[in-house]
């Protein structure tokens, strides 16, 4: 048999295993090992699983991952979360559909200091569905809405994807934060235009919620000031040089405990919890990416990804017709597995064509990110839509897919804008020396 037909089959049967729910980073860890093992013995198969674990989890800079996570945690755990959605409320609420724009901005907000698109998700569908629902808000608008807004947690920064994606490229982590930045607000902008249009073409879908007053309004600032500080900071950091990512994770992190100190908002069993889950998205999240890398090395043996590359690279298409090839691939993907998994499985395959067709690396990986966004709230798999259902409990599954399906017009939208004209997202990281 072949090198390619194995990797083929190794490709075939990690997708089947995928569709029956089983863990992602030990599906394609056990595969990685196996398929290793046959092209080459098992003693080279053990020591390949011994020496890529213990890379992975002792890696210096994959320490960024748990520090933003549990900078994330710590602002679920002592409210900013909810003093976020609070603010955006005071402004929006008024409006017809305002409860929804409100949410997509908190989403916005909580994104900046969360870096998981799943924990954005979860944390605001518990915030603001109770408030939707007493406002007798459609709950297909309510449910999809957050689950849509909280893909904005991989695109914003500080972003768990866009970390991976700099140390498997070797990009600058800070550039590839700064290249999310206008590209997250101007998807939270377009779903807000989502959301106002469905309400106008149908009233019932949001009635408007009480008005409030300027000097409302402005008092509200204060539930927003330490969310900006905290990202000011570690974005600041990064931006001018100050911090490397890791040291800018450790900062924020940092910072969130100590205001949570400060305002003494913070439990010692919220603290507890906030280790907890900490723990517990970083080990899953290592556990992915050390599968992964396994797998990478099985596929590297068979070269299948050299070659997918090669015939990808070689179709007679413009070299824009080739990216909307990969777009459209990714896009299938995203359909069925996660959106990190789906980001390690995948770019060493096609960051090499992107880079043969002479594409902007960090614009690459903005488009990617966005795509895998896609794939978190579209059927089958649609990680988000799972999340909001777990914490709605009430509302049937399509009822959120549902709701979802409108909110996929933002994506498409800002997608093909970064197509036509990416300065979107590479004007900011050309500030940076």
């Amino acid at each position: 048999m072949s090198l390619t037909a194995i990797g083929v089959i190794g490709i075939a049967i990690l997708v089947f295993l995928l569709f029956s729910n089983m863990p992602v980073g030990f599906v394609m860890g056990f595969l990685g090992f196996l398929g290793f093992s046959y092209v080459v013995n098992v003693n080279a198969g053990m020591a390949l699983l011994a020496r890529d674990v213990w890379d992975i989890f002792s890696s210096y800079g994959l320490t960024v991952i748990p520090l933003f996570v549990f900078m994330g945690q710590l602002a679920f755990h002592s409210g900013i979360s909810r003093r976020l959605y609070d603010s955006a409320y005071v402004f929006l609420g008024h409006r017809r559909g305002g409860l929804a724009m409100a949410t997509v901005g908190a989403c916005a907000g909580f994104s900046a200091i969360s870096g998981s698109t799943n924990a954005t998700a979860a944390t605001m569908a518990t915030v603001t569905l109770p408030e939707m629902k007493r406002y007798q808000y459609d709950m297909g608008l309510a449910t999809g809405t957050v689950a849509a807004a909280g893909s904005l947690g991989i695109l914003i920064p500080p972003s768990v994807v866009f970390i991976v994606y700099g140390i498997l490229t070797e990009q600058s982590i800070g550039k590839l934060f700064a290249a999310g930045i206008l590209p997250g607000i101007l998807l939270a902008i377009l779903f807000i235009a989502v959301i106002h249009l469905r309400v106008r073409l149908n009233a019932s879908l949001a009635p408007p919620g009480p008005k409030t007053t300027w000097g409302q309004r402005i008092r509200s600032f204060s539930g927003i000031v330490e969310t900006l500080f905290i990202f000011i900071l570690v974005m600041g950091g990064l931006f001018f040089g100050i911090f490397t990512p890791t040291e800018a994770a450790a900062a924020g992190a940092f910072l969130t405990l100590l205001l949570a100190i400060i305002r003494r908002q913070l439990s010692w069993r919220g603290f507890i919890q906030s280790l907890a889950d900490t723990t517990r998205i970083s080990c899953m999240v290592m556990t992915i990416v050390t599968g992964a890398v396994i797998f990478g090395h099985f596929m590297a043996i068979t070269r299948v990804p050299f070659d997918l590359a090669a015939w990808v690279a070689g179709l007679p298409l413009p070299r824009f017709a080739i990216m909307l090839v990969i777009i459209l691939l990714y896009l299938c993907g995203g359909c069925f597995m996660d959106a990190l998994a789906m980001v390690m499985l995948t770019v060493p395959i096609f960051f090499p064509v992107a880079q043969a067709l002479g594409f902007d690396p960090l614009w690459f990986g903005v488009v990617i990110v966005l795509i895998t966004e896609m794939g978190v709230v579209t059927p089958p798999v649609g990680v988000n839509v799972y999340v909001v259902y777990g914490v709605a409990k009430d509302v049937p599954l399509q009822t959120i897919f549902r709701g979802v399906i409108p909110m996929l017009l933002a994506l498409v939208i800002c997608n093909l804008l970064l197509l036509i004209f990416p300065q979107i997202a590479l004007f900011l990281p050309g500030l940076i020396k």
